[in-house]
């Protein structure tokens, strides 16, 4: 699927917001993905995290994982489609109190993963993820994303392979022209 395909999919289910946001890295935008409006349309949610698999598998030369994990709440539905189409066993890592945790599943001793994430920014998530797995003995052989908006910043040690790779106009909150006309700030995303 080319990148164009992936943008107008995002854009015709609404996923593409245009306006003021804070992201959950602190900087703000003009642009949010708001995958929670493509995810409402199942087929063409799964026809891209199948798009997506089959990144995975041309990039990653006999990439070999035993489960697909996901931060919560934004890769889930990713992660779970990602390891239906990859026949793997998927898991997700939760918020407890504020951060991250494995909560309701165990992970065996190098056991080897494939991250999957919907959006990342600066990657603080996905990160957190990558080091809960190695604190209980996993192994990330790599990280997949529907969208990665880090203009090719996020660098997570482990191939990184997207559906759409773009660098978005993001600001400084105290250097933010968006602010400083005015223009009402919103949350749109997971905190």
């Amino acid at each position: 699927m080319k990148q164009e395909e992936v943008l107008a999919l995002f854009e015709q289910t609404g996923a593409l917001l245009t306006g003021h946001f804070e992201l959950r890295s602190g900087l703000h935008s003009p642009h949010f993905f708001q995958c929670a409006h493509l995810l409402q349309h199942p087929r063409i949610s799964a026809s891209l995290c199948e798009a997506l698999v089959e990144k995975v598998k041309a990039a990653v030369d006999a990439l070999e994982v035993d489960t697909v994990v996901a931060p919560a709440m934004g890769g889930i539905t990713i992660g779970h489609e990602v390891a239906r189409f990859m026949d793997k066993r998927f898991i997700f890592v939760e918020k407890e109190e504020g951060r991250l945790a494995l909560r309701r599943f165990s992970i065996e001793q190098g056991e080897r993963f494939l991250v999957a994430e919907d959006v990342v920014t600066r990657g603080g998530r996905v990160q957190e993820t990558l080091d809960i797995v190695a604190e209980h003995g996993g192994v990330v052989k790599a990280v997949s994303l529907l969208v990665n908006r880090s203009g090719g910043r996020a660098d997570f040690g482990v191939p990184l392979i997207s559906l759409l790779d773009i660098d978005p106009v993001t600001y400084d909150p105290k250097d933010c022209p968006l602010c400083a006309a005015g223009v009402e700030l919103t949350h749109p995303g997971s905190r």
